[in-house]
């Protein structure tokens, strides 16, 4: 079995419109700190950086000598209402990728590999598209820009009725807390009033979804799915988060210090089960297409 570690890289807290009109970057100066508890666990992250990231010089800078080391991966994560082209409105309406129009969305795609290059020296190969945005249409476009490791698709993610996607099935590790046929999940996924049903579900302790996210999942929630996963020969965990939710204030979840204190304890936690009691290896996204394929 292989960890995954990927990082959505990008701006301050972009669940506020305001922080996304006005990006400020403090969360990619403190990678340092991230990068060394990953390392206190032999993890190899990958950092997939958004546009304003590449073009932001410090950022920039930072993140070339972080992959001049050599645990680390570099890839693409993809916000269509911040990647040229793009407009103002584009910012304030906050689209999914799978919305754009193709011929946009290869421009969008031909500038934000570019822009990757120029900052850190190397073409990315791994790439995820944000809120999830992920579109079969945009495979073809993926593949031409020279991309080998596709991580967008969120088991059981449903926002269809916002315009959004609509997944069931695997890459990033999520699962339910028990094991259901296939036309309940689906069912559980697309149920009506989507986030009224599950919390309901949730808060009467029948069904929840449980996802190798230390900002919404507990470390025990973290280590019963990673154990499921084994158990069910998955090959891979794939863990998720934000950059900016490894500082204090950077995203909706860990406003104070106690909050960004826990969550580490979590993540740490979480590693260590998976690097020495499950003996899962770490690699990155690229490491771990050659591995697997």
């Amino acid at each position: 079995m292989y960890l995954l570690v990927g990082i959505d890289t990008e701006g301050d807290n972009q669940w506020d419109a305001a922080a996304r009109a006005n990006q400020t970057f403090e969360n990619i100066y403190a990678l340092p700190r991230l990068h060394a508890l990953f390392a206190r666990h032999g993890v190899r992250p990958t950092y997939v950086i958004t546009h304003p990231v590449a073009t932001d010089r410090p950022s920039a800078d930072l993140l070339r000598t972080m992959l001049a080391a050599g645990d680390c991966e570099i890839g693409a994560h993809h916000h269509a209402w911040e990647t040229p082209p793009c407009t103002e409105e584009d910012i304030r309406r906050h689209p999914y990728a799978s919305t754009l129009p193709g011929v946009q969305f290869e421009q969008q795609l031909r500038n934000l590999t570019s822009a990757i290059e120029d900052a850190v020296g190397v073409r990315p190969v791994s790439y995820r598209s944000g809120r999830f945005g992920f579109s079969a249409d945009h495979v073809s476009a993926l593949e031409r820009a020279g991309y080998l490791v596709e991580s967008s698709v969120a088991p059981l993610f449903y926002e269809a009725h916002k315009g959004g996607p609509d997944f069931v099935e695997v890459p990033v590790s999520a699962a339910l807390n028990r094991k259901l046929p296939k036309f309940a999940q689906h069912a559980y996924a697309r149920a009506p009033s989507p986030y009224t049903t599950k919390r309901v579900l949730r808060a009467l302790r029948l069904l929840r979804v449980r996802w190798l996210r230390p900002s919404w999942s507990s470390a025990e929630d973290m280590i019963r799915l990673a154990k499921d996963l084994a158990r069910w020969d998955e090959p891979v965990l794939n863990l998720l988060f934000h950059s900016s939710e490894a500082i204090v204030g950077g995203s909706p979840y860990n406003k104070t210090q106690a909050e960004l204190d826990a969550f580490t304890q979590r993540l740490e936690r979480f590693l260590a089960f998976a690097t020495k009691e499950l003996g899962a290896t770490p690699v990155t996204f690229a490491e771990f297409r050659t591995r697997y394929c």
